[in-house]
Parts: structure tokens; C-alpha cells; sequence
């Protein structure tokens, strides 16, 4: 039970603010042996998240009934990420980048990028410049989310802030571009969960996607409330002092 409060927190918490989720399990992965860290728990976590999203976003949700060019806009910049993230995981490279070392590098190097991004006094918003080819480039962006410290939200809003968009429609794309992302990854190993028969696992998938479902809500509602006060720069301090960490760690 404290294990999957702990990896559900981690996951709640890390998926939607820009310090990367994937480097957060790993890291604590290589510092606690879970027993209860599997594909069906790791699956179980992306569903509640996804719950947790479309749930605060259903407003949006439904304007896509209304809005097919926005629709198709967010699937268009979802494409790229889950073709590469596929050929990752089929090809077994995704195992390859999943080092401290490289995560040290990519915390910090995204870091500074994400500051200088937000910098930029901009004014673009999401009903009247989110045009295919933002989608596009945002879309191919993402694509860096899937080297471990890179962290998808992360890189989505800092190319959203070199695009020229406000703080929050910029997390706002994000957010809706979780949607397809969280759903293939839930696709991909919902087999796994469907086909479990062990009542005492099943309960503990269930309170995986209960606990990950009310992280991410109050993080998402958390998140989006803070940007409109203030900068990214407690989330660019955090990276900062990370990713120096685990470099010498690395290093030292």
C-alpha cells in the first residue's frame, strides 16, 4: 500500500509539471527496490492520470465535438511522439538512455531552456494561434520527452514559449497533448491489466489509478492557478539543483 502511495505520488505529481515523471521513477527506482513496480502498476499509473486530465479538461474535451480542427491539431502533435516512442520500446533503445548520468544532462540542459523560454513577454493564445504548423512543431518537439530529464510537459511548454504563446495557453496545449500520449502508453499494456485474474493484484491496480487519478487532478488545478501569479522559475531551480546532483553523483 506505501509503495503504490509513493509511486502514485511520483507520477501525479511529476507527469504534469515540467521536472519529468520518467526520470523521477527511474531515479527512485535505483534508490528503493520496489516490490510492487511492474508493466500493470506502471500502466495502472498512466490511467489515472489520463482519468485525472480528461476529467478537469472536459469542457475542452467537449468543444473537440464542435472544434474537429482543434481535435486534429492535437492528434497531429501527438503522432510523433507515439511513432518514435513505439520504434523506442520495439527496438529496445529506450533502455539504452535510461542512465543518471543522462538524466543529469537533460534536467539541467532543459532547465536553462524552459528559463530562457520564459522570459519572452508573449501574447499568443491557444483559440487564435494554435495553427497545424505550431501543432506540427510542438508535435515534433515532444519527441525529446522521451529521453529520460527531458520531461514532456517541460518540453511542450518550452517550445509553446518560443512559439510566442502566454504561460498558460502554452501549459494549456500541454495538458491536451497528454490526452493521446497517456492514452497509447494505457493502450499499449491495457492487455496486461485486462487479463489479470488475482483479486489482491486487481486491487492494487485499482487504488494505483485512485491515488495517481487525485495527484494528478490537484496537481494539474495546482499548476495552471500558480502560472497565472507567477514564473517557471521554482520548477528551472528545482531542475537546476537536480540535475547538478545527479552529475556529481556521476562524476564526482
Amino acid at each position: 500500500m506505501i509503495e503504490i502511495f509513493i509511486l502514485s505520488s511520483i507520477q501525479g505529481v511529476t507527469e504534469f509539471l515540467p521536472i519529468s515523471s520518467s526520470s523521477h521513477l527511474i531515479l527512485i527506482s535505483n534508490f528503493i527496490n520496489f516490490q510492487m513496480q511492474s508493466l500493470v502498476i506502471d500502466v495502472s499509473l498512466h490511467i489515472g492520470s489520463l482519468i485525472a486530465v480528461v476529467t478537469y479538461f472536459y469542457k475542452d474535451i467537449l468543444e473537440f465535438f464542435k472544434n474537429r480542427q482543434l481535435f486534429f491539431k492535437i492528434l497531429i502533435s501527438s503522432v510523433p511522439v507515439v511513432i518514435v516512442g513505439f520504434f523506442l520500446v520495439k527496438t529496445n533503445l529506450i533502455e539504452k538512455i535510461r542512465s543518471i548520468e543522462i538524466i543529469g544532462w537533460t534536467t539541467l540542459i532543459f532547465g536553462i531552456l524552459l528559463y530562457i523560454s520564459d522570459k519572452f513577454k508573449l501574447e499568443k493564445n491557444l483559440s487564435l494561434d494554435f495553427n497545424y504548423k505550431v501543432a506540427l512543431i510542438i508535435g515534433l518537439f515532444q519527441i525529446l520527452s522521451l529521453i529520460p530529464g527531458v520531461s514532456r510537459s517541460g518540453i511542450t511548454i518550452t517550445a509553446g514559449r518560443f512559439l510566442g504563446f502566454k504561460r498558460f495557453d502554452a501549459s494549456k496545449i500541454s495538458f491536451l497533448l497528454s490526452i493521446p500520449t497517456l492514452g497509447a502508453v494505457s493502450v499499449y499494456g491495457l492487455s496486461a491489466l485486462t487479463i489479470e485474474k488475482n483479486f489482491d493484484v486487481l486491487s492494487l491496480n485499482y487504488l494505483s489509478i485512485f491515488f495517481s487519478f487525485i495527484f494528478s487532478y490537484f496537481t494539474i488545478k495546482f499548476f495552471l492557478k500558480y502560472i497565472r501569479k507567477f514564473s517557471m522559475n521554482l520548477f528551472v531551480f528545482y531542475r537546476l539543483v537536480l540535475g547538478c546532483t545527479l552529475l556529481s553523483i556521476t562524476y564526482l
